[in-house]
């Protein structure tokens, strides 16, 4: 599922191509990824405006619109792309890394579009179509952006409780933008197991989080994704700590799979 450095870089996209250019269609088509809206709904919302900013806190995405229209929420889903197609074959897009990368041109699984007056779109791509376009999107309940929080609000998320410190780095409500992938990264950069109570964590131990979170998510968005990040490769059975060799152990961990040094994560 795209995490927070994937929506990044598709909020990035819409910024860089997305704005300024007067919607004249709507592609609402698909009723399930438009949920709860009907056909045509967004569409009646959206023509004639223009996308004029693109907002991002952890995994979810928002535009504002122009003439106080309303917000545009785009969900990735778990394999959505932003790609802005011009009317001369250029294109960016941005979101989840796809294995062998999806071709120029390739808009089979457009799930929802904008087409701009100067010929130029803005799609959806998605294969899974799980990814969800709504109006003002309700974004109120996240917890602080990962890349942005403060050391207080990050020390407030991790204060107490008897959760496992993986299972409170995954939840939305406490930091915005932590999946899987990117979780099991922070744990075995700060030499922590994922199935440690928050309870039990050391002022220490949360300084080591905070700054395993921070290098962790600037890593992930400059390399282009969470599959970037070090021990990502490693994730396997039969793996191996890139770090010190040992074993890589596994488990379920917040209802998730987890995988972490069988040496310096050892609980």
């Amino acid at each position: 599922m795209p995490e927070l450095p994937e929506v990044e870089s598709a909020r990035a996209v819409i910024e860089r191509g997305g704005l300024r250019r007067k919607i004249v269609e709507v592609d609402d088509s698909d009723s399930y990824v438009c949920r709860p809206h009907l056909p045509g709904q967004i569409r009646e919302a959206l023509l004639g405006r223009t996308l004029v900013a693109a907002h991002r806190r952890g995994k979810s995405m928002w535009c504002d619109t122009s003439d106080d229209g309303p917000e545009l929420g785009v969900h990735l889903g778990m394999s959505g792309k932003i790609v802005i197609a011009d009317p001369d074959g250029t294109e960016i897009d941005g979101g989840d890394y796809w294995e062998g990368r999806r071709g120029s041109g390739d808009y089979r699984w457009s799930r929802f579009a904008l087409t701009f007056a100067d010929g130029g779109r803005l799609l959806l791509v998605d294969p899974r179509r799980l990814g969800r376009v709504r109006l003002d999107p309700p974004v109120e309940s996240l917890g602080p952006d990962a890349a942005t929080m403060t050391p207080a609000q990050f020390r407030a998320a991790l204060a107490r409780g008897t959760a496992p410190v993986k299972a409170r780095l995954l939840d939305q409500e406490a930091v915005a933008g932590i999946g899987n992938l990117l979780a099991d990264q922070i744990l075995w950069s700060a030499r922590i197991n994922p199935g440690r109570p928050v309870g039990e964590l050391t002022p220490d131990d949360v300084n080591r989080l905070l700054r395993a979170t921070r290098r962790a998510v600037r890593s992930a968005i400059a390399g282009g994704g969470v599959h970037t990040l070090e021990l990502i490769p490693f994730r396997f059975a039969g793996g191996h700590c890139p770090r010190d060799g040992a074993p890589m152990e596994k488990s379920t961990v917040g209802g998730r799979t987890s995988w972490w040094c069988s040496r310096e994560q050892a609980y």
